[in-house]
């Protein structure tokens, strides 16, 4: 079996999440943070735990091994999407330094997980540099596109090329819109979501000109996130294998556009975990390796 780490649709062999009783810990915590954080409105505990148990049971039937982010008490309710604090390569995990404030120690924690799995660090993204792991997406093996935005810097983006150049690795700056501004919980993936190597599902009234075409040029057939399935996160599709994806519940036509493309679907009820604080299937996984 051949593994490769820098895919963002082969099939999923190892992943990272978190739990509820990690994250969101108590109502009494979701009370403090909810509002500074930018969340819809105040996830509800018990329905945000049968959501997840549901979510993770999900992952658990499709990946070899599931990693679980421990708790602590220095992390937000936001740490439940454990994929922006790490970029994963083929070369070793990249440590991010997150753009939103109360997000900087998550991944000093995830640092503490992959060493205790024996997973090597290449490096670590340093003030004044911010850069989070959900404007980051590989288009091929030796392609990544990062988002410029308000949670990645531009300082962050050239650290990252350093860490990247020994490897031919190319890195393709996406210039993100200002969309709803710097509180908003807006990342490349939020509007881009590659299922397999030339298919993508894509929100185009906010996908810049130049990435689009680029896309197009790479040959990628892109699905079209209808405008009233952006907010329910529609464009937020995991692949757990070529044309397997998961995404969340309420998003009909998009499902449609994925199976009618070939793709399987899996869906779960996200209300409470993904859509009240803007983060999917993809955010709440970081993928660690895949394999083909």
């Amino acid at each position: 079996m051949e593994y490769t780490c820098h895919s963002e649709y082969h099939e999923l062999d190892m992943v990272l999440i978190n739990s509820i009783s990690n994250a969101f810990v108590d109502e009494h915590k979701l009370e403090r943070e909810w509002k500074s954080l930018n969340y819809l409105s105040k996830p509800d505990y018990l329905k945000a735990e049968v959501e997840f148990s549901n979510f993770e049971g999900l992952i658990k039937s499709t990946c070899a091994t599931v990693l679980l982010q421990p708790g602590d008490s220095d992390v937000s309710m936001d740490a439940i999407y454990t994929r922006d604090a790490a970029i994963v390569t083929n070369f070793g995990m990249i440590l991010c330094r997150m753009g939103k404030e109360r997000r900087i120690y998550e991944p000093k924690v995830q640092e503490a997980t992959y060493q205790k799995n024996n997973i090597q660090i290449l490096g670590k993204i340093e003030a004044p540099g911010t850069l989070e792991g959900g404007d980051v997406a590989w288009l091929d093996e030796s392609t990544l596109a990062v988002g410029h935005s308000y949670r990645t810097n531009e300082e962050g983006i050239q650290q990252l090329k350093k860490l990247l150049s020994p490897f031919s690795i190319k890195v393709l700056v996406v210039e993100l819109p200002h969309y709803k501004g710097p509180s908003d919980v807006f990342h490349l993936m939020s509007i881009f979501s590659p299922v397999d190597k030339d298919l993508a599902v894509v929100y185009s009234p906010l996908l810049p000109i130049h990435f689009r075409k680029e896309l197009l040029n790479r040959g990628f057939e892109l699905l079209e996130v209808p405008e009233l399935e952006f907010d329910s996160m529609g464009c937020n599709v995991l692949a757990i294998s070529p044309r397997n994806c998961v995404m969340v519940a309420g998003n009909a036509k998009t499902e449609a556009l994925l199976i009618n493309a070939g793709c399987k679907v899996n869906t779960y009820v996200g209300e409470e975990i993904s859509v009240k604080g803007g983060g999917g299937p993809t955010c709440l996984t970081r993928p660690l390796r895949r394999r083909f």
